[in-house]
């Protein structure tokens, strides 16, 4: 990992990893976060599947993330699954007052690298209270629906959690890899600030969604933010400007979505506390516009 000489980059403002320098997005308007978060999938087993090979490390890879001004840290009853929820818990409760934790229910796990949606009402319910209780909280700060049952209806699921969010147990509520016809029809039923969809500079699926959440200020929280594939390779048009700017290929996919929108919350995930600072630096890149302008082209 080449993270002294990263830190060392012109490009680069500051020799000191700080979330705090990504800015600031209030969810609902009234739940401040740093923009750059922490995304609790990889803490656990391969295939996002049972515990990690060292849980006292990846408790220290979250502890270390707070330390470094991560405030919005992200995970899933489906991550393990239960295991990132608990692992979070025992690593950061009682949380600084600062300090979001959101999570997801409606996929259920069959083994590793498998996943299958429900939405039915009594099980959501059933999810929210078991995230409580791993979480140790009494309130989720932003609670998502992972994603859509297509056996079940919207309006039930989300029923369900417009009843939860009455009764204190769920302040804000979001959705996982939708559109924004669905986002108009789960707003029906409750207010929704935030959307986590697959998105990162090479793969722009959802751009419409993305705009949507634009005009309605409404979180975009991308998953799957570093660029990979063709684009990120050995000798590609993005390693090549990462190695001409000093910085590395995850920090400016990170950077570009920090400055693509204000609305986007990047959440990069690992277990290694080195490659989390890493990716927190990655709030103080500061390239030009037309070097923007490159990497914006290097992508198409």
């Amino acid at each position: 990992m080449a993270n002294s000489t990263v830190l060392q980059s012109e490009h680069i403002k500051s020799n000191r990893a700080n979330a705090k320098t990504s800015g600031v997005f209030s969810l609902g308007d009234d739940l401040p976060v740093h923009r750059l978060g922490f995304g609790a999938m990889r803490i656990t087993g391969e295939g996002i599947w049972g515990e990690p090979k060292d849980p006292a490390a990846a408790k220290k890879v979250l502890q270390r993330a707070v330390e470094i001004g991560v405030n919005f840290i992200d995970t899933a009853d489906a991550y393990g699954p239960e295991v990132s929820e608990r692992l979070i818990g025992e690593a950061l409760a009682p949380y600084s007052n600062d300090v979001v934790i959101a999570t997801k229910g409606g996929l259920t796990r069959q083994g590793p690298n498998q996943w299958l949606p429900v939405g039915r009402p009594e099980y959501l319910r059933q999810q929210v209270e078991m995230s409580l209780r791993r979480l140790k909280l009494e309130r989720i700060e932003l609670w998502q629906l992972h994603r859509i049952d297509p056996k079940v209806p919207v309006e039930e699921s989300l029923g369900a959690i417009a009843e939860m969010q009455k009764a204190g147990k769920i302040r804000h509520v979001g959705l996982s890899e939708v559109k924004p016809q669905e986002i108009e029809q789960a707003r029906k039923v409750v207010e929704i600030v935030s959307v986590q969809n697959r998105y990162n500079i090479g793969d722009r699926e959802h751009e419409d969604t993305l705009q949507y959440c634009e005009k309605n200020n409404i979180a975009f929280i991308p998953w799957f933010p570093v660029a990979a594939g063709k684009l990120a390779q050995p000798g590609g048009k993005l390693d090549a400007v990462a190695k001409r700017t000093g910085v590395s290929v995850s920090q400016l996919s990170l950077a570009w979505l920090l400055q693509h929108s204000s609305v986007i919350l990047p959440i990069p995930g690992t277990s290694s506390v080195p490659h989390l600072e890493e990716n927190v630096a990655a709030a103080d890149v500061q390239l030009s516009k037309a070097e923007w302008k490159e990497i914006e082209e290097s992508a198409k």
